[in-house]
């Protein structure tokens, strides 16, 4: 440590010699063996016995050291693919681009990589120079320059206990420091998704990034626009689904990376309600996340791009559009676009949709219209939404008030709340003359579905036109709901 600060001092870089780790005792890492998922110690202690190193790396190694319990492990080793799956009865050798293979005990998955070595210079590469397919194999210490960043080139041993550092990624943890390996310009230009990842993992464990480090990302960032879309939705999910969303996408603007990634964010962010809305949905993401409690990926996308469909949406309505359908339309825009660039998957591009045509559905609430709203399969996720709304001041919140009043009512009580939102939305208007409500069948009487009578309403509130508006839309739902039930 003396050393080292002496070095920085005087502006004398690190000599260590990058073939050769320094080796740490448990007395000097710290990290608890029983942290260790007794499926990684199989796999490892598995190909010790058959004359192979393995170790397990990364991501893990660096979360044990933190006192984090990890969710994955990885293995390492200098077994090929085929020898290692031959080692075990459920492996499977995957990918094209990188082989790695995937060893199954039950539900729990291992990725098992063979050791990477310093063919880089020979593999196929893009116009740009991003690394196109690459299974050369060679020594660990290869592999460890070959990994993106120091605190992610650990290597720790079940069976001695022991971790192998080559780029002083242990000093980096305690220095709470994120830094590449080898030359940044060169490492995004192999691989430019490490940008997100360095955004990622800044934001996930608070560490600073080196300057050498993030300097080049604002002009490195469009080299993204040359990745794979899935790979960077995948990559985004990670980001967004990793407990730390707000403070990764503070990380992504100020990296200068949003754009292309979520067109218009800093638009939305730079006004009070956008901004309001958008911290509101992160937020509690993160904090369900962090209870361990699920999260939608169509609800948050749904939610970071509301504005830019509530923004066409209105300019369609301008344009002498109808509501309903210019809301379809302004989700159809947004989809196109986002589908392009995040490659989103259909069931969570469905989901999003769902929950933006819910909303002006919750606006509706006499006759029956809030009864129908409620046996929505998505309701929950309708409402929730809603909710980030009034929060942030876009809706009244007495409307988040009656909804959440109404769905946790029943019966009688939920007859009530319509009548008084009715008396509501009419007061100050000019006065009409109510029918007389037909009387509500007895509990689990024929068509009745939570205290709601089906058939019509006359006393609905809705227009003709409404009401068959109201039915086809229903109908399409339903048609599509039963179709996925049947998949």
């Amino acid at each position: 440590m003396i050393k080292t600060f002496i070095r920085k001092i005087l502006g004398v870089k690190d000599q260590r010699d990058p073939t050769e780790p320094v080796i740490l005792g448990p007395d000097e890492h710290g990290i608890d063996p029983r942290s260790v998922s007794s499926n990684a110690i199989r796999v490892t202690q598995a190909l010790q016995e058959a004359g192979y190193q393995a170790f397990v790396v990364g991501g893990a190694v660096r979360d044990m050291l933190l006192g984090v319990k990890p969710k994955d492990f990885d293995i390492a080793t200098d077994a090929t693919p085929e020898q290692v799956k031959k080692l075990f009865r459920r492996a499977f050798i995957i990918g094209r681009r990188f082989q790695i293979v995937h060893v199954m005990f039950g539900q729990d998955l291992l990725e098992v990589t063979t050791f990477r070595g310093n063919g880089s210079d020979n593999a196929p590469k893009d116009e740009h120079g991003r690394v196109l397919r690459d299974n050369s194999f060679g020594p660990q210490h290869e592999d460890a320059a070959r990994r993106d960043f120091t605190i992610n080139a650990l290597y720790y041993d079940p069976a001695s206990q022991q971790v192998l550092d080559y780029h002083g990624g242990m000093e980096d943890i305690r220095n709470k420091l994120l830094r590449i390996i080898g030359v940044p310009e060169e490492r995004y230009r192999e691989d430019p998704v490490r940008m997100l990842r360095v955004v990622r993992f800044a934001a996930k464990l608070g560490f600073s990034i080196e300057q050498a480090t993030l300097a080049p990302i604002p002009v490195m960032a469009p080299l993204i626009d040359n990745v794979p879309a899935a790979r960077v939705f995948d990559e985004m999910l990670k980001l967004l689904m990793s407990g730390h969303a707000l403070a990764c996408l503070q990380q992504l603007r100020s990296a200068g990376l949003h754009h292309g990634l979520l067109p218009l964010l800093d638009v939305v962010l730079e006004q009070p309600i956008g901004m309001k809305f958008v911290t509101l949905a992160l937020e509690s993401t993160d904090n369900r996340i962090k209870a361990g409690k699920g999260v939608s990926p169509g609800f948050l996308f749904a939610s970071l791009l509301w504005h830019q469909v509530l923004e066409k949406w209105t300019a369609y309505v301008a344009g002498g559009e109808s509501p309903i359908p210019a809301l379809h339309l302004a989700a159809d825009d947004v989809l196109e676009t986002q589908t392009e660039n995040l490659a989103l998957q259909r069931r969570i591009a469905t989901d999003m949709r769902d929950i933006w045509a819910m909303q002006p559905r919750f606006e509706r609430r006499a006759g029956r219209a809030p009864y129908k709203l409620l046996e929505h399969p998505r309701f929950r996720a309708g409402y929730d939404f809603l909710l980030l709304r009034c929060e942030s001041g876009e809706l009244d919140m007495e409307i988040g008030d009656w909804w959440t009043d109404f769905y946790a009512a029943e019966g009688g009580d939920r007859e009530r709340l319509v009548e008084v939102a009715v008396s509501r939305e009419r007061e100050g208007g000019p006065a009409k003359k109510r029918r007389p409500r037909r009387a509500p069948r007895k509990a689990g009487g024929e068509g009745e579905v939570g205290g709601a009578v089906r058939g019509p309403d006359p006393d609905d509130g809705l227009t003709a036109e409404d009401r068959a508006r109201d039915a086809a839309y229903a109908a399409h739902e339903e048609a599509k709901y039963r179709a996925m039930r049947g998949k």
